[in-house]
């Protein structure tokens, strides 16, 4: 028998001594509602991430890709995405049906940061809405719509030390997400240019 880990991380104060506690420029990021910034972001989305859960605990993350902007942002609250021909075992559906529970990873090609939906999900065959998501004139077989819980843009750390996109798209390594959340969340635009600054620094002297 394997004998157990006498290093294992067993309490928050542990895990806490490990990784830090957030600062409240982290905590308000958070959100209950996709903001303009994060709309744009999802709208130039061409792959998104998607994890679920069974009743029984047993977890699943399924890619999902498309056109940019295939996730349909219904409003600040709800986002629709579609189901195209699979190889019909249908993992996420089927857990959105045992569970309702659903978290999402968005990426944009050359964009460091990323940007991340939790909240719960029900499944739909809405004609007009299936439409709505057509691709190459072939509407979507089905949608998962998801009740936004939480949402909130992830740094760039992780693509940066994977060098994820190896060839950077010019436009969008110009662009600062998060930065301009934090302006449109406190309503001042002159933040951004600062609140970028800092997170370039953090990317450069703090990947570990």
């Amino acid at each position: 028998m394997k004998p157990s880990d006498p290093h294992v991380v067993t309490t928050h104060a542990e895990l806490e001594a490990l990784i830090g506690t957030p600062g409240e420029q982290v905590k308000m990021k958070l959100r209950t509602e996709i903001g303009d910034t994060a709309r744009e972001f999802i709208e130039r989305s061409p792959f998104v991430v998607v994890a679920t859960c069974d009743s029984e605990g047993q977890l699943d993350a399924s890619p999902k890709g498309d056109p940019p902007g295939f996730v349909h942002v219904v409003d600040s609250t709800t986002l629709a995405i579609p189901e195209r021909k699979g190889n019909s075992l249908g993992f996420g559906p089927r857990n959105v049906l045992a569970t309702g529970r659903i978290g999402l990873i968005f990426l944009v090609p050359g964009q460091r940061e990323t940007y991340r939906v939790n909240g719960t999900a029900r499944l739909t065959r809405d004609p007009e809405l299936l439409d709505r998501l057509a691709v190459a004139g072939k509407p979507a077989l089905m949608a998962t719509v998801v009740a936004v819980e939480e949402a909130f843009f992830h740094c760039g750390k992780a693509p940066i030390r994977a060098e994820l996109w190896a060839s950077r798209v010019s436009s969008e390594d110009q662009r600062k997400p998060i930065a301009e959340e934090i302006g449109e969340i406190l309503g001042d635009e002159s933040l951004v240019p600062v609140v970028a600054a800092d997170l370039e620094q953090n990317y450069r002297d703090d990947l570990y």
